[in-house]
């Protein structure tokens, strides 16, 4: 699963750990694992992006719900104006695949590049480069990883995302076929939006697939977001 500023500057990195947290608070509460496999943090706050993953009976399927992007309004914390913010973060949810045949890639189709690992400074910065980024030159989809100590140890843990990544792609490729032979419209954009937080002028979480909405954003931002899961897989199974 990984996470994403989007537009909105230092609100959208902000507003990405803000997600973060919420999801790290539902994992808790289905007594699921998380483990962060790489961590980018924000500038000024917050974080740039997050790739972690979860993992618990039935996790896969459940988080299909959270798949797009997220748009937060509230009065920003960073603006001295005290104005109104929209900003927004994209969520991705990658199935860990169990057979590494099941999406082969071609190494004539990857650009592979080495940096040293980011850290606070000191001891905690590799003085080797040992982070990797795999580039997969057709679909231009990124992968970095640098959490691992060594750089097989990364360039391995960014193959296997970036095969999640691109069965993902086939999955939603295929979702969007079905769709244009029944006749249905199906956006592939992730700058629209599924679900909308707002916390100014008044207090709503709704999901605009579903329309399911509620009022209490604080306890769905501590991670109580079944509510809005079960909406969404219900919708899906009627259609």
């Amino acid at each position: 699963m990984g996470i994403k500023q989007g537009a909105g500057g230092v609100d959208s990195q902000d507003w990405a750990e803000i997600l973060f947290r919420m999801y790290k608070r539902w994992a808790e509460i289905k007594s699921f694992s998380l483990e962060i496999i790489d961590y980018s943090p924000g500038d000024e706050a917050g974080i740039k992006s997050v790739i972690f993953r979860i993992e618990g009976e039935n996790a896969y399927g459940l988080l299909q719900s959270e798949k797009g992007a997220h748009r937060l309004v509230r009065i920003s914390p960073f603006d001295t104006g005290n104005r109104r913010h929209t900003s927004f973060s994209l969520v991705e949810i990658m199935p860990e695949l169990e057979n590494e045949e099941e999406v082969k890639i071609d190494n004539k189709d990857l650009r592979i590049d080495v940096f040293k690992a980011g850290g606070a400074g000191g001891q905690s910065v590799q003085k080797n480069s040992t982070a990797v980024r795999i580039t997969h030159i057709p679909t231009n989809i990124s992968v970095s990883v640098q959490n691992e100590r060594s750089q097989l140890m990364n360039k391995e843990l960014a193959m296997k995302i970036l095969q999640g990544r691109l069965k993902e792609l086939e999955i939603l490729e295929n979702k969007k076929r079905d769709a244009e032979i029944k006749g249905e419209h199906v956006s592939a954009d992730f700058g629209s939006q599924i679900r909308s937080y707002v916390m100014h002028p008044y207090k709503m979480v709704k999901d605009h697939r579903t329309n399911f909405e509620t009022s209490d954003i604080d306890r769905t931002l501590d991670g109580n977001i079944d509510d809005f899961i079960e909406e969404y897989l219900l919708k899906n199974i009627s259609e």
